[in-house]
C-alpha cells in the first residue's frame, strides 16, 4: 500500500478514529472515554488495571504526543498520519496511542458465548484449521515475544497472519491491515496476574469483542 492508502486503512480499522482525533479548543488531543465502565472487564481484567493502563499509561502517551507535535508540521495531523509519518519519540508515543485505542475498543464485558462468525470465522478456519487452533497459535506467538510489544492478527493482501511487533511498532508500517492486537507489555497484565503471561492471554479471549474485529475485517 502507498502512504495515502495506508493512512486511509489505519483510519478505517480504528473504529473510534473520529473520536480519537477530536481536539479541544486549544487544538490538543484529548484522552477519550472508554465505551464501557472501568470494571466492565472483571474478573479477567481488573478495574485497577484499567485505571492504570488506560487512565495513566495511555494518558501519558497522549500528553507526550501533544507536547512533541506542538509547533511542528505534525501539529494538525491525525494520530494515524503522525504514526505513519513521524520517527523517534513522536512515532513511539503516537503509535502507542493508536495501538492502545485499537485494543481497548475491541473489548467488551465477558461473554462466554462470544465467538467469530460469518466471513471472519470462515477465513480463520481456512487459514488455521479451526478457531481453537488459531487461538493456540496466537498464544504461542504472544508467549514467545521476548520483552515488550504486541501480538497481532493481520490481513496481508487477503491472507490472515499472526505477527509479533516490538515496542510501539504497528503492522500498518509494513502495509498490512491489523484486525486485532494483544498488548504484552508487562504493564498490561502485571497488576492482575503478575508474571503469568499465559493466564493473561487466556483471559484476553473472555473479553474480546469479536463483532469489532469482524467490522475491521469487512472494511
Amino acid at each position: 500500500m502507498d502512504k495515502k492508502t495506508t493512512i486511509k486503512t489505519a483510519q478505517s480499522v480504528l473504529l473510534s478514529s473520529s473520536k480519537v482525533n477530536e481536539k479541544g479548543s486549544d487544538g490538543i488531543l484529548k484522552l477519550q472515554l472508554l465505551p464501557y465502565s472501568h470494571n466492565a472487564l472483571e474478573p479477567y481484567i481488573s478495574e485497577r488495571t484499567i485505571d492504570f493502563h488506560y487512565g495513566k499509561h495511555l494518558a501519558t502517551y497522549v500528553d507526550n504526543t501533544n507536547k512533541q507535535k506542538s509547533g511542528t508540521p505534525f501539529a494538525d495531523m491525525s494520530i494515524e498520519e503522525i504514526m505513519l509519518s513521524a520517527s523517534g519519540g513522536l512515532f513511539n508515543n503516537s503509535a502507542q496511542v493508536y495501538n492502545h485505542y485499537f485494543q481497548f475498543e475491541a473489548f467488551q464485558a465477558p461473554n462466554e458465548n462470544n465467538a467469530p462468525t460469518g466471513n471472519l470465522k470462515q477465513a480463520l478456519e481456512k487459514e488455521f484449521g479451526s478457531i481453537d487452533e488459531f487461538k493456540k497459535k496466537f498464544a504461542e506467538v504472544a508467549l514467545g515475544l521476548f520483552g515488550s510489544g504486541y501480538t497481532w492478527l493481520v490481513d496481508n493482501n487477503g491472507k490472515l497472519e499472526i505477527q509479533q511487533t516490538h515496542n510501539a511498532e504497528n503492522p500498518l508500517t509494513e502495509g498490512k491491515k491489523p484486525l486485532l492486537n494483544l498488548d504484552v507489555w508487562e504493564h498490561a497484565y502485571y497488576l492482575d496476574v503478575q508474571n503469568a503471561r499465559a493466564k493473561y492471554v487466556e483471559n484476553f479471549w473472555k473479553v474480546l469483542n469479536w463483532s469489532a474485529v469482524e467490522k475491521r475485517f469487512e472494511k
